[in-house]
């Protein structure tokens, strides 16, 4: 695999090191100190010291890194400009870089470079019109290119077709406007527009169909800095959303958060509330390992018998797999949420040892009833692949009643050994983790999230 392709890891002692002195911030601009030194072996000064110290004093990366798309004609690039005018950034659209006239594997690289130079840095970037799909965001994210806010403007196909009818173009300027959506203040500006140059309706519904496509994965890509805003409202309130958006901050320390407690106890349910409303990357160990196995790695190879035959991986196997994963530029910037691991006392020790440490740890607290009701009422539809629970969410009808199955591990016996395995070492855990918040999770999600959000955002 080339060098450009592989993900971008952050060293784990900077972000600890960045937490203890309140430099979080320089984590997300790894790629600013790369291209320091590459200056540095330019320019050779006779004081490099100072050189870097003058050229790091020059730039601030407390800059707006947004991006911004949707469908044709739902208005993103009237919100970029206007946006980037507001935030004093630069604007760097797709039509800028002459993106269409380049081979799709160059053009990632176009917008790299655009954004890695000294404006954009300096003043941060609002970026428009790229990526245009899934795998295009991921090399983006991979050769370092994060940004803190992502604003996906959404509208219905037939309001879409009908502003692409009444578009009109300020000669001069180039700005867009539209007969009935966006209209000029300035009447000079409004007598000089002429009707926008138009796509037929094949073309029309190509790049809606287009954008249909893609957007799901794209969505994905950005699912922890993403904010989907309704672009069919007038114009002034879609832009008030944006800019509200993008004027949120993020935390001075950024969340290492480790969720531990008995099978049952909900600890996926709340990294995923968690997950979506302050966009940490949720880091499930069992879905990491499952996931490295189907990659065809050699480390996966490896794991792959072992969760065939149910045995434990191997330690030493899930620590480089939650390193690798733990490392790279996403957690490193966002911050995580870590559950399933650990287990055992070993593992508490050696993941403090490994210095991905996490900074908050809870423990959900429940009795073995709780669990167990729980977890052997749930039972899975194998056509749907839909999970129902006998009283939380009992299935609809009696044929879907009829086909439910049960996973052997969600059994009672299984689940009665399961919490004996976590008992017996939960005082061990507790011992790692001395000053770690207990929460009571026999209520309802929604208040057991609430209590973990208290003690998050306490100081």
């Amino acid at each position: 695999m080339d060098e450009t392709e592989k993900p971008v890891r952050v060293p784990p002692q900077m972000s600890v090191y960045a937490d203890r002195h309140n430099v979080t911030h320089l984590v997300q601009c790894v790629f600013v100190f790369q291209m320091l030194v590459s200056d540095l072996l330019i320019h050779q000064p006779d004081d490099p010291i100072s050189f870097l110290m003058d050229e790091l004093q020059r730039i601030s990366v407390d800059v707006p890194r947004v991006l911004l798309f949707g469908p044709p004609a739902v208005g993103k690039n009237t919100v970029a400009k206007r946006l980037s005018a507001e935030l004093r950034a630069v604007l760097v659209t797709a039509d800028t870089l002459l993106l269409d006239q380049s081979e799709p594997s160059s053009q990632t690289e176009q917008v790299l470079q655009r954004l890695k130079e000294m404006d954009c840095i300096h003043r941060g970037w609002v970026l428009v019109g790229f990526p245009q799909t899934r795998l295009q965001a991921l090399s983006l994210q991979q050769l370092g290119v994060l940004p803190e806010h992502v604003v996906l403007l959404e509208a219905p196909d037939d309001v879409l077709l009908q502003r692409f009818q009444g578009r009109q173009v300020d000669h001069l300027t180039g700005d867009v406007y539209h007969q009935t959506f966006i209209r000029p203040d300035d009447d000079v500006i409004a007598n000089r527009l002429e009707e926008g140059r138009g796509l037929s309706e094949e073309q029309r519904l190509a790049k809606l169909q287009c954008f249909h496509r893609e957007v799901t994965g794209l969505s994905s890509a950005y699912q922890h800095v993403l904010k989907v805003i309704n672009g069919d409202q007038p114009h002034a309130d879609v832009y008030q959303q944006v800019l509200a958006f993008v004027q949120t901050c993020r935390r001075s320390i950024t969340p290492r958060i480790l969720l531990l407690g008995p099978p049952g106890s909900g600890k996926s349910h709340q990294a995923q509330l968690l997950s979506n409303k302050y966009k940490l990357v949720d880091v499930c160990c069992g879905c990491l390992l499952r996931s490295v196995a189907a990659d065809g790695s050699t480390v996966g190879e490896q794991i792959q018998p072992y969760l065939e035959s149910g045995h434990p991986v191997p330690d030493s196997l899930v620590l480089q797999v939650l390193q690798e994963r733990l490392s790279q530029m996403d957690c490193s910037c966002r911050g995580w949420i870590l559950h399933g691991f650990p287990s055992e006392l070993q593992q508490a020790k050696n993941l403090q040892e490994s210095q991905y440490q996490p900074n908050r740890v809870f423990f959900l607290e429940v009795t073995d009833e709780v669990c167990l009701e729980r977890i052997t009422l749930r039972a899975t539809d194998p056509i749907s692949g839909q999970r129902f629970h006998a009283v939380a969410q009992p299935a609809p009808n009696s044929e879907v009643q009829d086909r439910l199955q049960t996973r052997p591990e969600d059994r009672t016996p299984a689940v009665e050994h399961s919490l004996e395995q976590y008992w017996n070492h939960s005082a061990a855990l507790q011992s790692v983790y001395p000053d770690a918040v207990h929460i009571d999770a026999d209520q309802d999600p929604h208040s057991v999230f609430e209590a973990l959000e208290s003690k998050l955002t306490a100081d």
